[in-house]
């Protein structure tokens, strides 16, 4: 897919909120446009009335003054045009960040089965760092040039229309070339971003298994990998930027030929007499106000098709959706007084990924309240399965799974995923403190429910005698602890969802 820049349209939904701010932005753009459109002509009024007569001094005294708060006037408005621009770049650029990781927190395990984890990454960071380049700078600049720039055209026609004719009709003639070459820009830049993001994506997953990689003593081919996938993305970014470049000189060649001709023309007409040396001088400087401003829209045209195939990529994550989510009315499930039930109906699952192999074929069984069930079977019997469908991770494609007489499908995610308490074979510890960990399943723990927890499920002993005790920074990914201590956090996790359920429990039974 080729992004162009109307895929930019993406990012409405992210600027309405800010609709005021936006107009104010657009003022003042317009404010510093028409105070530098009337430099030119302040300097023709200078050039032509300010020498000469018995008040020569004063009068040229005072249009020096016109030329100073002239200046004084873009100063002023360009200040506040690059603040609130700015701001509107940080502001939307943020929103569009919180809105794409808050999005993709909430899609199955299917996606990412299809999509890496260092991909999502590449698009939060390298994607809307793009974005905000647009948003608080280059698309501001560019319509501020693109102001000036019709301004001095329409300056420049108003006072030589047969001239600038002429001028109008060159330029035209740079159009069909420059849309050849800014296809070439947007299919690079978009294959550009896509190699970065395969090198972060690679670095990411090995990051993430770096004991197992050291294990093997494969840092030097994980490096090797790497390198190779960097150079990909260095090439891609190179083919773009000589492209890029191309399609800029020749947006200032063709355009300053141009705009020469029509200052050549002038010069002659100044030399016949038919212009005055003001008006040569406001033609000059109208031309160099064209010429910079067709300039300065080729480089930011590049940027556009860059941020453009970054929100293009943006808006994939934010549009997709997810094949398992809440009913839009869930029903409510009592919470029962002594464990919860579950029945089993002829479940059949196969995983996306993997449609011809069933992990699951004509699974019945049920679970009264109060029992204690192992599920055990050889390596790939479809135990870790059983209990993804049990918190919905997946649907089965047959057969259902009915919690406490509600189908489990019927239930909002939320309310589901709060009755089921969990302490996976492979525990993950956050790069926080042990408190912060335990307090995970129950944010609103207090301090005395974090340690008694913690004292339920061993993990007491050894926290107390760690640095800081539970103020303890564990490190990334729990670095710092062994894995049996690991196991233990988890565990404490697992007890605070326990007096959770429980407190439930108690509200049930006293609001029956």
């Amino acid at each position: 897919m080729n992004p162009r820049p109307t895929s930019l349209s993406g990012l409405l939904p992210f600027v309405r909120p800010y609709k005021g701010r936006v107009a104010l932005a657009g003022l003042f753009l317009l404010l510093a446009a028409g105070a530098t459109l009337a430099f030119p002509w302040a300097l023709r009024q200078l050039i032509d009335q300010g020498f000469g007569g018995p008040d020569s001094a004063q009068r040229l005294a005072g249009q020096f003054m016109q030329l100073f708060g002239v200046a004084a006037s873009l100063a002023l408005f360009s200040a506040a045009r690059f603040y609130t621009v700015t701001w509107l770049g940080e502001r939307i650029t943020a929103d569009v960040r919180n809105a794409v990781y808050g999005h993709v927190l909430e899609q199955s395990p299917a996606f990412f089965e299809t999509t890496q984890t260092g991909e999502v990454l590449s698009r939060l960071s390298n994607d809307t760092t793009l974005v905000q380049t647009v948003v608080g700078s280059s698309l501001s600049m560019g319509l501020r040039n693109l102001v000036m720039g019709t301004g001095a055209l329409l300056m420049l026609v108003w006072n030589h229309p047969m001239l600038m004719v002429q001028v109008l009709g060159l330029l035209v003639l740079v159009v069909w070339p420059s849309v050849t070459l800014g296809r070439r820009v947007r299919r690079l830049s978009r294959a550009s971003q896509d190699r970065v993001a395969d090198a972060s994506a690679l670095a990411a997953e090995v990051l993430n298994a770096i004991p197992v990689v050291q294990s093997y003593t494969a840092e030097k081919r994980e490096a090797e990998r790497f390198v190779d996938s960097t150079e990909q993305a260095v090439k891609t970014s190179l083919r773009r930027a000589l492209a890029r470049s191309v399609l800029v000189g020749f947006i200032i060649l063709a355009s300053s030929a141009a705009l020469l001709w029509g200052l050549y023309q002038g010069t002659m007409a100044v030399r016949d007499g038919s212009m005055s040396a003001g008006e040569l001088g406001q033609t000059v400087v109208y031309v160099i106000l064209l010429a910079s401003a067709f300039a300065v829209l080729g480089e930011v045209y590049g940027d556009l098709l860059r941020a453009a195939g970054a929100t293009e990529r943006l808006m994939e994550l934010l549009n997709t959706r997810s094949v398992v989510s809440s009913p839009a009315q869930p029903k409510q499930a009592a919470w029962p007084e002594r464990g919860s039930s579950l029945y089993l109906d002829q479940l059949n699952f196969h995983y996306p990924s993997r449609p011809q192999t069933l992990a699951l074929a004509g699974l019945s069984g049920e679970i009264r309240a109060g029992q204690t069930v192992a599920v055990v079977g050889p390596s790939g019997a479809g135990k870790t399965t059983l209990f993804g469908l049990l918190l919905r991770f997946y649907d089965p494609q047959a057969g259902q799974i009915v919690l406490d007489g509600v189908a489990i499908q019927d239930l909002s995610l939320h309310d589901l995923r709060l009755r089921i308490g969990i302490v996976p074979q492979e525990p993950v510890i956050f790069s926080g403190s042990a408190l912060d960990n335990i307090r995970y399943g129950k944010p609103q723990a207090s301090d005395d429910e974090v340690l008694a927890a913690a004292k339920a499920a061993f993990a007491d002993e050894f926290i107390v005698q760690l640095p800081q005790g539970y103020d303890t920074f564990l490190g990334e990914k729990g670095v710092r602890l062994s894995g049996g201590q690991r196991q233990r956090i988890a565990k404490a996790v697992f007890q605070i969802m326990h007096l959770l359920q429980a407190s439930k429990q108690r509200r049930s039974f006293s609001e029956n």
